[in-house]
């Protein structure tokens, strides 16, 4: 038997592997930050999001105000940092909605076969057939301004793309030679979906809800900018990026900062959905 080579024991290799990789660091460090920001605010600030001091309004970023402040003297950072909880919660309810219920269509689909897998999977090619963002925005005007309902429209606009992957996953699982045996020795159609088919198949459609943390993060802050989102003076990301819009001559800060914060988590969330489905692939 194989030793690992010393210096590196066996179990601290994919430590290893990971600490050679910066840009997965880094990645992953910005996914923690905002995570911790979003549930744990006042580790990185104890300034009120909503208390400004007019006589110190568009203050540039300097050492009191990290990120400069905005037109009504409040401290853009704090802002910044509250913003968290409503983007990143937002995006999290509509990761879940387009996982649940795309992952239960694309199950059944898969699973079932016949009419009723071509019953759900031509719903699915009309949905996938009506752009994102239109779809979103669809729905939201259907079900009204707010964070919630926001987050709900842009996971129903991912269902489609949850289905199709899910079902082509549990089509690969399905004909595996052990799904076949467990068939063929009696188990029961709920037990072989509960314990061979859906664990088999989870992996992909896991790694596809990182990828759309990205997407339904840039989504929500889209209909946010748009003013979807949760009412002024509520700090949500695009909200912010769309009320500095009106001072970028004189206050650049304003939406280039929570900008790039944004466009950070995004890229962050795309760069670890990347390292996961080639870490699915590698064994496969």
């Amino acid at each position: 038997m194989s030793r690992p080579p010393r210096g590196e024991p066996g179990a601290w290799r994919p430590l290893g592997r990971f600490l050679r990789r910066p840009g997965l660091v880094l990645s992953v460090a910005v996914v923690t930050v905002v995570v911790l920001a979003a549930f744990w605010p006042a580790l990185f600030t104890a300034r009120d999001p909503l208390r400004g001091l007019p006589a110190q309004n568009f203050l540039p970023p300097s050492a009191e105000h990290w990120f400069g402040t905005d037109e009504l003297g409040r401290d853009l950072y704090a802002r910044v940092v509250h913003g968290a909880a409503l983007s990143l919660k937002a995006t999290l309810i509509a990761v879940g909605v387009a996982f649940v219920a795309g992952g239960a269509l694309g199950l059944v689909a898969g699973f079932a076969g016949g009419w009723l897998e071509e019953a759900l999977m031509r719903s699915v090619d009309v949905l996938l057939s009506i752009p994102a963002l239109f779809l979103s925005l669809a729905l939201v005007t259907a079900l009204g301004h707010g964070t919630v309902n926001v987050a709900v429209a842009v996971g129903t606009a991912s269902v489609a793309t949850f289905a199709r992957v899910t079902r082509a996953e549990v089509l690969r699982v399905r004909q595996a030679v052990y799904v076949e045996a467990a068939r063929s020795s009696g188990a029961r159609w709920y037990s072989v979906l509960g314990r061979h088919v859906l664990p088999g198949s989870i992996g992909p459609v896991a790694v596809l809800a990182t990828l759309d943390l990205g997407a339904a993060v840039l989504a929500v802050s889209s209909l946010s900018f748009l003013g979807y989102g949760a009412p002024p003076p509520a700090p949500e990301w695009g909200a912010l990026i769309s009320s500095g819009r009106n001072y970028l001559l004189n206050a650049w800060w304003l939406s280039t900062l929570p900008g790039l914060v944004l466009a950070a988590m995004v890229l962050a969330t795309n760069r670890i959905a990347r390292a996961l489905d080639a870490a699915w692939e590698a064994p496969r």
